[in-house]
């Protein structure tokens, strides 16, 4: 993993310990103990401000959006750790559709849905 990633790392083991910890003061604890509605909430929350920054003009708007950008992958990490689930295995299966087209992924992923 290159440099610039392992403040994710940092970042991912942080949220582990802490989903399994639980210290008091902590806002990764408060949103772990509110379960994945209010983990979801702030996903779709994030989400929604990631997009409207995605339109601000200039260098303020492009930090804004950076900005905005950070705030959705930590809530979408805390929810990976609430779940149990490392960066890892998000890393792997991001590897396994390396080099398959997304169309291609998603009729596969369709077809399996129906041959269930």
């Amino acid at each position: 993993m290159s440099d610039s990633l392992l403040p994710l790392r940092r970042l991912m083991q942080t949220l582990t310990e802490r989903a399994q910890s639980r210290p008091e003061g902590s806002y990764t604890t408060k949103l772990m103990a509110a379960g994945t509605g209010k983990i979801g909430e702030k996903i779709l929350e994030e989400a929604h401000e990631l997009i409207e920054a995605a339109d601000e003009p200039g260098d303020a708007g492009r930090q804004h959006f950076v900005y905005e950008a950070g705030d959705l992958i930590y809530h979408t990490l805390v929810l990976l750790a609430y779940r149990g689930v490392d960066l890892d295995e998000v890393a792997a299966e991001l590897g396994r559709r390396e080099g398959t087209s997304g169309l291609v992924e998603k009729a596969n992923r369709n077809q399996t849905k129906t041959d269930q």
